[in-house]
Formats: C-alpha cells, sequence, structure tokens
C-alpha cells in the first residue's frame, strides 16, 4: 500500500516561487495559466496489511506532524492499495 502526500503553501501564503514560475510561463508563450503553487510530493510505503483506516490515520498523522509546517501548510493525500 502507498500513499501519496501533496504538501502546498495555504493559499493566504505568498509564493514566490510560484509566481517566478507563472511569469516565466508567460515569457515562453503559455501566458493563459492563471497561476501557479509550487509544494512538496511524497510517496509513504505502508507495511502490507495494514488496515485502510488505519493507513489513513497513520498518513495524516504523519503529514500533520512530520511532513508539513501547519502555520504556512496544508495537505492533501490519497492511498493506493
Amino acid at each position: 500500500m502507498k500513499a501519496h502526500v501533496y504538501v502546498t503553501l495555504k493559499t493566504s501564503v505568498l509564493d514566490p516561487q510560484g509566481q517566478t514560475i507563472q511569469n516565466a510561463l508567460r515569457k515562453i508563450g503559455y501566458g493563459q495559466v492563471d497561476g501557479v503553487r509550487q509544494g512538496k510530493y511524497f510517496v509513504l510505503s505502508l507495511a502490507d496489511g495494514l488496515a485502510a483506516d488505519q493507513a489513513r490515520e497513520q498518513v495524516e498523522k504523519i503529514a500533520r506532524d512530520v511532513l508539513t509546517n501547519p502555520v504556512i501548510e496544508e495537505f492533501s493525500y490519497r492511498i493506493e492499495e
């Protein structure tokens, strides 16, 4: 089982790297891109036999306590069997 965790800056937090990427895209002809937010992506390999509810609980705790700075970041995840 694998968990895919996506960490991004909260929408209320300025994202200068995302703005730089958006400006670069505009300069090379991708002016239709209205915004870019950068973030982090993690793949967690979970132990075989872990129940789905336990997996969700563990992934949420890891994401909240270890992978994100809760002041400026938020996370989402998906688990695949």
